[in-house]
């Protein structure tokens, strides 16, 4: 199987941030395997014109066509995860209600806002630069460890990938995928952790597969997403 990936670009959130310490997790495969974390502890789209943080309308798509997965080219050289991307409770400065997402895709951070001034943070890959998209959606649907069909677009690009993946550690959507609207932008894991804190994908956000199963768990269908 080839690896592959996917993430989401531009933006900025003014938060006032103060990290907590990170804790170390495990999560499993498809095979029920127990695979270690290195850190602690989500069709066709496209097209939308309105704007963020608009009463809650939903999100301007700024990239030209379809959205869908980046794929990596090979050879990518991969590197260490800086720590400030691993999971963990920060102060925040925000005012949405406790229970939504937040990406930041300028620092590359998504907040699950919580209680009392609080968030959970997670370290994220975003969209590089021809693939931004800002708005405001919500959570469609939620699947575990999803197959991966790449759009005719991107197979004229890459005639290496292959039509239809499916899901499992060498998918390129990891271990759980989040649907933003009736978008095909995603929240979801990625086979290529070392993406994470990088701007790489065609329009999804990517998070470690640890991250994902954790915030999968915390999230329900109609979860409102801002995209900053």
């Amino acid at each position: 199987m080839r690896r592959a990936l996917l993430g989401l670009a531009s933006g900025c959130l003014g938060l006032s941030l103060f990290a907590a310490p990170a804790v170390a997790q495990s999560y499993n495969n498809p095979q029920g395997q127990q695979i270690a974390s290195a850190a602690p502890s989500g069709n066709y789209g496209g097209g939308f014109l309105q704007f963020l943080l608009t009463g809650g309308q939903r999100a301007a798509y700024n990239e030209p066509g379809a959205a869908y997965p980046g794929v990596s080219q090979p050879g990518q050289p991969q590197r260490a995860i800086d720590p400030v991307f691993l999971r963990q409770e920060v102060d925040y400065a925000g005012h949405e209600r406790p229970g939504t997402i937040v990406i930041d895709t300028q620092r590359k951070f998504l907040f699950l806002v919580e209680k009392d001034g609080k968030a959970l943070r997670y370290g994220v890959g975003v969209g590089r630069e021809g693939f931004a998209w800002t708005g405001v959606e919500k959570i469609s649907r939620k699947a575990e460890w999803p197959d991966w069909t790449p759009p005719v677009e991107m197979l004229k690009r890459r005639p290496d990938l292959p039509t239809h993946m499916a899901g499992g550690p060498d998918n390129p959507l990891g271990a759980r995928a989040l649907y933003l609207g009736g978008s095909l932008y995603r929240i979801h894991g990625t086979n290529e952790p070392y993406t994470i804190g990088t701007s790489v994908s065609s329009g999804c956000i990517r998070m470690m597969n640890q991250d994902v199963i954790d915030l999968y768990g915390r999230v329900g269908v109609g979860t409102k997403v801002i995209v900053m």
